[in-house]
């Protein structure tokens, strides 16, 4: 009888580990289940699907059941894992369409089970037209919100990446939007001052932005009407609640493996958790900063992707690693794109580093091309030893060199290393100063 890996979960590190695991091991049976009714696709296209860049739904799922039965895996949509039992090596699955339960054993379980949207208990939480985006189901349930209310006045609960191009989208659809945050900044991953360039852009689109807001209560009448906070009521046909993400650790935790302070998975770096032959990736499981070198929650496709492969060529009988992440991520915010990596100079100070930064302003293109528009380059390192901790990007254009410091970090670099690189230059790209060599040169003056 072939092994037998069963995986919880099919989105991004379900199905990139289901799909390494088979390339490592063909004889291996693989059996996916996934609650939702849909596997392997870029839940990061989801606002823009709502937005109406992308036409169709479909277009961001990237491998259906069918194609992954055709590389013989097994993949089961709208079938909820509810429990393990680690000792017998089963599960116990209910199928949601006919509401039947049964049991199935596992050799190797990976568990991927992701994150799910942070609720706190607000009164009228429940209220209809209160919406989150995580899963593709949860954007048909926006997207068919506005076609069938005709909402005016949408608010979003929230001031990170999710409610940033949420703005955009409900805004590109007609509708009034306000941000409700109850942080004195929008984007809390960076710093103020870089996140200040966001603000900006949003009063210039007319988005309603307040902050330092807590929402209190949403009131409704069959559905919402208005967000309550400590500082004032605002009108709403529609609420997108995305305060944040958190580990969908409920099976973990029943099984008993070891969950970190983040509230997710304790991982090896081989993906493996404190049970035997019980693997997690994705946004249930902890990654390693690789900076500080301590556990952290990035929950990001990108993470979940790589983890996965780890997760499933290790399960499979083959040999991986996983070295962990330094947090880079980007974002556009209408015209304008931010992006960051490694910590920003609050997070340094916290970990006990003595910070210094540096801030400039330099043209993304030459200086002679007939926008060069302005790019903000802010690098935070370590005082003395001039190593590079963190960046962060603002701007209209040439916002992916943010992917260059991720490098740097990754390979212990100082300021010294990023001054020294020879990178492209023709005039419409780049100054024959990149604006990375001028905040290294800058930082090391």
């Amino acid at each position: 009888m072939n092994e037998r890996l069963i995986i919880v979960g099919g989105v991004a590190a379900g199905m990139s580990a289901a799909a390494k695991a088979r390339r490592e091991n063909k004889q291996l049976d693989i059996v996916v289940y996934e609650k939702s009714g849909h596997v392997s696709y870029g839940a990061c296209g989801l606002p823009y699907f709502i937005k109406g860049d992308i036409p169709r739904i479909e277009k961001i799922i990237v491998r259906t059941p069918e194609q992954f039965a055709k590389s013989n895996i097994q993949v089961n949509v709208c079938h909820e894992v509810l429990g393990v039992d680690p000792e017998q090596q089963t599960v116990q699955i209910r199928n949601l369409e006919n509401g039947q339960e049964f049991t199935d054993r596992w050799d190797k379980l990976i568990l991927t089970t992701g994150g799910m949207a942070a609720k706190p208990p607000i009164p009228g939480l429940d209220l209809p037209g209160i919406l989150t985006l995580r899963t593709v189901e949860d954007a048909l349930a926006i997207w068919n919100w506005i076609e069938q209310k005709n909402p005016k006045h949408a608010v979003i609960v929230g001031g990170g990446y999710i409610g940033l191009e949420m703005a955009e989208a409900l805004a590109e659809r007609g509708l009034q939007v306000d941000i409700i945050e109850m942080l004195p900044q929008v984007m809390p991953n960076m710093d103020a001052d870089l996140a200040a360039y966001v603000v900006a852009e949003l009063e210039r689109q007319q988005v309603g932005l307040h902050l330092g807001h807590k929402v209190e209560a949403f009131a409704g009448d069959g559905q919402v009407r208005e967000v309550i906070t400590n500082a004032g009521r605002f009108p709403a046909d529609m609420v997108i609640f995305s305060i944040g993400a958190k580990p969908n650790n409920a099976l973990a935790a029943a099984m008993g493996l070891e969950l970190g302070p983040t509230g997710a998975i304790v991982v090896d770096d081989h993906q493996r958790t404190t049970m035997a032959n019980v693997w997690a990736a994705g946004d249930v499981a902890q990654a390693i900063n690789r900076i500080t070198g301590k556990p952290t929650y990035v929950p990001l496709g990108t993470t979940a992707n790589k983890q996965g492969r780890v997760a499933g060529t290790n399960a499979a009988g083959g040999e991986a690693i996983f070295k962990g992440i330094v947090g880079t991520a980007v974002v556009k915010v209408f015209d304008l794109h931010a992006a960051r990596t490694g910590l920003s100079e609050t997070q340094a100070k916290a970990e006990g580093y003595d910070v210094e930064t540096t801030v400039v302003t330099s043209a993304s293109q030459a200086h002679f091309m007939p926008e060069h528009p302005p790019l903000h380059v802010k690098l935070v390192y370590e005082k003395g030893s001039q190593r590079v901790l963190g960046a962060q990007m603002i701007g209209q254009d040439g916002i992916k060199r943010i992917d260059v410091i991720a490098a740097a970090l990754q390979a212990g670099w100082t300021t010294y290393d990023l001054g020294e690189l020879d990178l492209a230059y023709a005039p419409p790209f780049s100054p024959v100063w990149d604006p990375i060599l001028v905040a290294a040169n800058v930082a090391n003056k």
